[in-house]
């Protein structure tokens, strides 16, 4: 009869989590804080590279020759 009553006790404890299931959830924020950093630096880079293209310090140091056999 004791025993009948104790399992609803049990049932209701949180159960803590395995060291193996921590370092699984620690690797799963390593990699989305790792994955994060990296579209961040993609973004940098792709603003950097529109902002070149816009500024061509050499434009007009370029000559106006658009002739079929230089190309």
């Amino acid at each position: 009869m004791a025993g009948c009553l104790t399992g609803p006790v049990y049932a209701q404890v949180k159960k803590e989590a395995s060291p193996m299931q921590l370092e699984e959830e620690q690797k799963k924020r390593d990699a989305e804080a790792i994955d994060r950093q990296y579209k961040s630096t993609l973004d940098r880079t792709r603003k950097e590279t529109t902002e070149t293209r816009a500024n061509d310090p050499w434009s007009n140091m370029r000559g106006t020759d658009n002739s079929k056999t230089k190309r």
